[in-house]
């Protein structure tokens, strides 16, 4: 039993030395969403803003078109930060703020799911009653469409715009503020070392 423990907490030390893996892949997979997000608000910047503007429709939200620009410029810029390793904590920061509006102010109303899943145990009553409109969708893919043709690239899905996406990727913003870009792997580790002289990561950046 000693010897497994043993063996255990060296491997667990060992492993220390590719601590920075994690965090890369958590910037890897952010950067490429939030740069699409922020080009998409940016081409269609008036449509933006009339959305966060609109109190029937949208969000309602004051300043709208600053509020827009300030999006813009954090999923945009944070996505480069993300992608180097540079800044990762003071980027997370609006990173994690604008999936909270995004959480609270859009997605909440619609539940977790994203796609409408009425077998889903997170299907709420919205999502359940989805499930006679996709099937009506089929039928009426089925009768008077290719459907093979239509569905070649993938199912007909009804888009429930449930909180799950903008969640997970707060969840993941929030460890990257806590764990820093990444051991090796980030402009932040190189610079902390280059600015002190040393080889050994502070606490701060690991």
């Amino acid at each position: 039993m000693q010897a497994a423990l043993s063996f255990y907490h060296h491997t667990i030390t060992q492993s220390q030395r590719l601590s920075g893996l994690a965090p890369l892949l958590l910037r890897l997979y952010l950067a490429p969403v939030l740069l699409q997000a922020g080009w998409n608000k940016y081409q269609h910047f008036d449509n933006t803003v009339a959305w966060f503007a609109n109190t029937d429709w949208g969000l309602g939200l004051p300043a709208p078109a600053l509020l827009a620009a300030l999006a813009i410029a954090a999923e945009t810029l944070g996505a480069v930060f993300l992608l180097l390793g540079l800044f990762t904590r003071l980027v997370s920061i609006p990173l994690i703020i604008t999936m909270l509006v995004a959480i609270f102010a859009v997605h909440w109303p619609n539940g977790w799911l994203a796609i409408a899943d009425s077998s889903s145990w997170l299907a709420n009553e919205r999502v359940v009653n989805s499930a006679e409109q996709l099937s009506r969708i089929k039928e009426l893919l089925q009768q008077h469409g290719n459907y093979g043709w239509l569905t070649s690239n993938g199912n007909v899905v009804i888009l429930n715009n449930g909180i799950e996406f903008a969640a997970t990727y707060c969840v993941m913003l929030v460890s990257l503020f806590f764990s820093g870009g990444g051991r090796y792997t980030s402009l932040d580790y190189w610079l902390c070392h280059q600015s002190t002289g040393q080889m050994q990561q502070r606490p701060a950046y690991e």
